[in-house]
């Protein structure tokens, strides 16, 4: 591509949560890291945060070759304002090629903020990358028209190309300890009261059970069961086994149960375990949320179902039978210790 030859490498935007670099970012930095060498690039991180300098040697372990920081106590909280300005200062200043986010609450709300003002093309929730050798064209594609084709979309017109990247469908590398690169410290001119948004204060949702995207063991539901009050039998499979719960767009939308736990294309990715799909058809639009599951075992009374085609143990049969029988099952056999408890089967 002509007129881009001062846009170089590939950057990672490094969301830092809880005094920790957030897992997506150290995904982020191993798909970064295969398209940066595809380029003959170097990988660049790029850190927003107060005290957060110290997590730059983590970048560096998992594939971060520079990592630009922003280091100050107006970016304790985050901001779009303070955060966007700092990305644009930093993108203007040393040109990359390609920028890409996690699609979280944060990295959605940064770089389609960012994305305006460049301004520049976004490409939202991608699940797959790729970058061709020679041009540097970024190939980002998503699931398009309800998850029934993989579109890939080019921003041939504009620097740097960006994209928000989901959870859990990239890997990160390896770590390798005492693995080093540059820090580059870097600063804007920024005075709290210059900015018109003021973080009160910070409530945290809380809940006996783990997120969906962190469990090891998912009980996930679907419209085969019929009602509110049949999904019940779900949740009392995921008590037994310390699990959390989940469910198609279908229960979500019904109301059954709230959006978080929705498992799909416009819901979470997950990876756990193990992952229990109950009275789910098996539509391409929850497969791709939960394809990446250690093992899947299916329970639809239609021998004919979907699911059956991507899952590794399959019973056919009538959930309102089945669920009870493995519930108490579990309970008993946990009960007598020949299982482990907590979600660690």
């Amino acid at each position: 591509m002509s007129g881009f030859e001062d846009y170089k490498g590939t950057w990672v935007f490094i969301e830092a949560k809880d005094g920790d670099i957030a897992p997506v970012s150290l995904e982020l930095l191993g798909a970064g890291r295969q398209l940066a060498d595809k380029r003959n690039a170097p990988l660049a991180g790029l850190l927003i945060g107060d005290n957060v300098t110290k997590l730059a040697k983590k970048a560096f372990e998992y594939g971060a070759d520079v990592v630009y920081v922003y280091d100050a106590p107006i970016y304790r909280h985050y901001r779009t304002e303070t955060y966007m300005r700092a990305v644009l200062a930093c993108v203007e200043k040393h040109k990359p090629e390609i920028l890409l986010y996690g699609a979280t609450s944060t990295g959605k709300d940064l770089a389609s903020a960012v994305a305006t003002d460049l301004p520049t093309g976004l490409t939202a929730d991608t699940t797959q990358l790729d970058v061709e050798a020679d041009t540097g064209l970024l190939l980002a594609s998503r699931p398009a028209f309800g998850g029934n084709i993989m579109a890939t979309i080019l921003c041939k017109k504009y620097r740097p190309q960006m994209a928000t990247v989901r959870a859990k469908v990239m890997k990160a590398l390896p770590r390798q300890p005492g693995r080093t690169g540059a820090i580059v410290a870097e600063s804007i001119p920024l005075r709290e009261e210059d900015i018109r948004t003021k973080v009160l204060d910070i409530v945290r949702a809380t809940t006996h059970r783990a997120r969906i995207d962190e469990a090891d063991i998912i009980v996930a539901g679907g419209k085969g069961l019929g009602s509110a009050a049949g999904f019940q039998l779900v949740h009392e499979l995921a008590d037994v086994l310390g699990a959390a719960v989940g469910a198609s767009r279908d229960v979500v939308e019904a109301g059954w149960i709230g959006h978080h736990h929705q498992v799909g294309q416009t819901g979470v990715t997950v990876t756990p375990k193990i992952y229990f799909a109950v009275g789910i058809s098996g539509a391409i639009q929850h497969i791709v949320g939960m394809q990446n599951s250690g093992l899947i075992i299916a329970i639809n009374k239609d021998p004919n179902a979907a699911i059956f085609n991507s899952c590794h143990y399959g019973i056919v049969g009538d959930a309102f039978v089945i669920l009870p029988l493995l519930t108490e099952a579990f309970r008993v056999a946990l009960a007598k210790g020949e299982l482990s408890n907590a979600g660690k089967i």
